[in-house]
């Protein structure tokens, strides 16, 4: 494999786009064993002599396992154990802040957590994992997302806070308001706890954001029961939506030639170096982490 490993998170119809619109057939295909469970599946496409790894978090085949249900830690746990050192999270918030459109994209630069009892930390017995926060997202990921849409002409907001609830039912009216109060600016499901497990095992993470809808209350809508946002969203607003997520294989090409044989110089690669000089942890992350009873 390739140097640099870049991995995407994404949702089952990002696999069929980069099969049949980018990368051909994925050489190879597995799940992985971990400590906490069964990773989902990760596939392997090589473009241009580089690798790319691509795990779609609610399954290959459809909607299977909703937002809080995903195995966070066999997932990011799969993608290092198979050398993965960046990834990029590809998902679809709704809209808080109507300075955006739908059918935009944002490069969230800060996340407020508004989850209930996922398994947030790799470290449950370790007394380990006091990390900061103050760069939610890796900058060096996200520079270089920002320079392949400029490259492609495409629009964007190169910042954002992302509201990550819980689900899988989508937010109240009341809900939202309180959000946008909070500064919130879009709002997901998916990026908590994916973020800081990464952060954990020292590798970059960063979301591009594609714009679904707006939330509930921001664009009054009557509710409709016939389809995947209950009526959120209009008939042009979906067409705009389908054509900027035919955009993800090539903004992913972009991306992936950018970062090909690129060294990491962020601090994402020494999240845990204080550990290492104070409890001599040493470089084998597998060391790190007591499996779950």
């Amino acid at each position: 494999m390739s140097k640099n490993l870049l991995g995407i998170i994404g949702g089952s119809g990002a696999y069929t786009l980069l099969k049949e619109e980018a990368f051909g057939p994925d050489l190879e295909c597995k799940k992985i064993i971990t400590p906490f469970g069964e990773s989902g599946v990760i596939h392997r496409f090589v473009y241009n002599d580089a690798d790319l790894l691509f795990l779609s978090r609610h399954g290959d085949d459809g909607y299977l396992t909703s937002a809080p249900f995903v195995n966070y830690r066999a997932n990011i746990w799969g993608l290092k154990e198979c050398g993965v050192e960046r990834i990029i999270s590809w998902s679809g918030p709704g809209i808080i802040n109507n300075i955006y459109s739908v059918g935009e994209f944002v490069l969230p630069h800060d996340m407020i957590d508004e989850t209930k009892g996922r398994d947030y930390t790799f470290f449950e017995k370790e007394g380990m994992g006091f990390i900061r926060q103050g760069m939610v997202f890796c900058q060096e990921i996200r520079d270089v997302s920002g320079l392949t849409l400029n490259e492609m002409g495409i629009r964007y907001h190169d910042s954002g806070v992302y509201v990550c609830t819980h689900g899988p039912r989508l937010e109240t009216p009341a809900e939202i308001k309180k959000y946008g109060m909070l500064g919130g600016d879009v709002v997901g499901m998916t990026l908590v706890p994916e973020a800081f497990l990464a952060k954990e095992l020292e590798m970059c993470y960063a979301p591009i954001c594609y714009l679904t809808n707006y939330a509930e209350g921001v664009v009054e809508r009557p509710l409709r029961g016939d389809d995947i946002f209950g009526g959120m969203q209009d008939h042009e607003e979906k067409e705009r939506v389908n054509d900027t997520v035919m955009l993800f294989p090539v903004i992913i090409q972009g991306v992936l030639n950018r970062l090909k044989g690129v060294e990491r110089g962020c601090i994402c690669k020494d999240s845990m170096l204080r550990y290492k000089k104070e409890r001599g942890i040493g470089e084998d992350w597998h060391k790190w982490i007591k499996p779950p009873d």
